[in-house]
């Protein structure tokens, strides 16, 4: 939950596979809980069932919001998510968090883009983390399925893109397709956190308000992470995640142009990118970026590097046809080397 009345308030973006729950899990947020006070924001509310008939097919203006007995409140998005944020500005630290409901959007990168870019919203709001809702019965099946126009698996792109996923329906599967699941998602995207449901009712408390979208959330991750995986037993479409780790200070023009190339070339093949790095002639600033295709958000983090700390480049990229020898080679060509000043 918001920490005091001058924090940004958090948004926490919503994907979902067909059939996974995400009907029941916005209901169960809108009217059972009672812990968290929360504004959701649906792109058509003709395609989300709110029982008892409690939201309209439609409304008059997209700042309209119909409140629920729990303090809960749902909003309509109409075309414009920057004017619909910009009339809940007023109102925001009334919630808690907001939820951003992306029916049928595997690509949450233009969400993310206007809420980093636009002035008005960063100055307001901040992304807190990518959600995906996933049917642990039915996601295998998802996952395996190849597009015939060759078009991209929205399953394997959402939990690519997430930075947890909700695992629902676990009471229909065995412990052992459970587990083969948990382990498939790993290779996918093993930085993302798997969080197991029944009947889409989520611990609120694991889910939002943790800042896991932050940058720095690199800080994180568990160290085995950087080790060298083996290579995937399933055909997942070639999409894997890789974490490369090294020690050294990086050349910041060097790096730049690196970044520059490696996105301008396999952007639409990179769904997320993170790192924590540390440059020559920079003291003991330490770095941080977060990546979406294309887009960068980089900067200097909360916390330098302490003295006597071993400086460790770390970096985690998901996507498509990545290539660990590859990465790792043209990153390391971006040390500064003290011959060469």
């Amino acid at each position: 939950m918001t920490e005091s009345a001058d924090k940004l308030t958090p948004i926490t973006v919503i994907t979902g596979f067909l059939g996974a729950g995400k009907t029941t899990f916005v209901n169960y947020i809108l009217k059972e809980q009672r812990d968290w006070k929360i504004c959701v924001l649906e792109n058509e509310f003709g395609e989300v069932s709110i029982d008892d008939g409690l939201v309209a097919e439609s409304l008059d203006a997209p700042e309209d919001l119909i409140t629920m007995d729990n303090g809960c409140v749902c909003c309509s998005v109409r075309g414009d998510l920057v004017r619909t944020l910009g009339q809940l500005v007023q109102r925001r630290k009334e919630f808690d968090a907001i939820l951003l409901e992306t029916t049928g959007l595997a690509d949450p990168a233009p969400i993310v883009y206007t809420i980093q870019t636009n002035s008005k919203m960063s100055e307001n709001y901040f992304i807190d983390s990518i959600v995906a809702l996933a049917d642990a019965k039915h996601l295998p099946l998802h996952l395996d399925e190849k597009k015939p126009d060759g078009s991209a698996n929205e399953a394997l792109q959402q939990v690519a893109f997430a930075d947890k996923i909700l695992l629902n329906k676990i009471d229909l599967v065995t412990p052992e397709q459970k587990t083969a699941l948990k382990d498939r998602l790993a290779l996918i995207n093993k930085f993302a956190t798997v969080i197991e449901t029944e009947r889409s009712r989520a611990p609120l408390d694991k889910i939002l308000g943790l800042n896991s979208f932050n940058m720095e959330s690199i800080l994180n991750y568990e160290p085995d992470f950087f080790e060298i995986q083996e290579e995937a037993k399933h055909n997942l479409d070639l999409v894997s995640s890789v974490g490369i780790t090294f020690q050294g200070q990086l050349h910041a023009q060097w790096f730049n142009m690196f970044m520059m190339d490696l996105l301008r070339e396999r952007a639409a093949d990179i769904y997320r990118s993170k790192g924590l790095l540390t440059f020559h002639g920079q003291g003991n600033t330490k770095f941080v970026f977060q990546g979406v295709h294309e887009q960068i958000n980089f900067g200097p983090a909360k916390e330098p590097w302490k003295d006597g700390e071993e400086r460790i480049n770390k970096f985690v990229f998901i996507g498509k046809n990545l290539n660990r020898e590859e990465l790792t080679k043209g990153l390391m060509e971006c040390l500064y080397k003290e011959e060469e000043k």
